[in-house]
């Protein structure tokens, strides 16, 4: 089992590493660079920048114990055929109109560099803060026979939120790690963690990555 709040996950003590998901979400360069979406909003990308270590211990270790790793990445498509005119008029908004930024054939787009990503690993592209919205995510998860999910990434009180929300909705098992996720700013992030575990863990748990990566590990032990 994994130490988490309010109580130790699973909740019936059975960690399976090959039924569990990592998900890695919206590590991008958009997301975590200086020059991204993100920083262009007014945002400070630097905390989103500084999780990725932790993020990528928690990696290493759920691939040393089996699990499945599923990243994802957040963007439409160049000619923008998947962008409703809301959205449309909000990028023109926020002056993104005739820019490259949130498009899957910019270099934003990509992930981190430095983030530890494999062949083996699997990448969901998405439009939506959602993971689950319009893409194959949940018949990825059916198909592995994924019943248990980690949340790792950016940022905690929006896309990873909502996908947590959906997850638990869907009824996956759900463990979100504090220190693997980040937001813009520290008292949204706070306040999205905080949100998990009211009513008796209402969106599942949550734990740090040093419990995961110890939990991970008597897991295969």
């Amino acid at each position: 089992m994994i130490a988490a709040q309010p109580f130790d996950f699973p909740y019936d003590g059975k960690l399976v590493p090959s039924q569990t998901a990592l998900m890695v979400i919206d590590l991008q360069i958009d997301f975590c660079s200086p020059n991204g979406y993100f920083a262009s909003m007014g945002y400070d990308p630097a905390p989103l920048a500084a999780i990725v270590p932790a993020v990528n211990r928690v990696i290493s270790a759920a691939r040393q114990a089996g699990c499945l790793i599923i990243h994802t990445r957040q963007g439409y498509r160049a000619d923008l055929a998947d962008m409703t005119p809301y959205e449309k008029w909000r990028r023109k908004r926020s002056g993104l109109e005739n820019t490259q930024v949130l498009l899957r054939s910019s270099p934003g787009f990509q992930l981190l560099p430095e983030l530890d990503v494999t062949d083996t690993d699997v990448i969901i592209d998405k439009t939506c803060n959602s993971s689950f919205t319009y893409t194959d995510l949940e018949h990825v998860l059916r198909a592995r026979g994924i019943t248990h999910m980690l949340f790792t990434g950016c940022t905690t009180d929006v896309c990873v939120h909502t996908t947590l929300r959906e997850a638990c909705d869907r009824n996956f098992q759900c463990l979100t790690i504090s220190d693997c996720c980040a937001s813009g700013e520290q008292w949204a992030h706070e306040a999205a963690i905080n949100m998990i575990s009211i009513e008796n863990g209402i969106f599942g748990t949550v734990s740090t990555s040093d419990a995961v990566i110890a939990g991970l590990a008597k897991a295969i032990s």
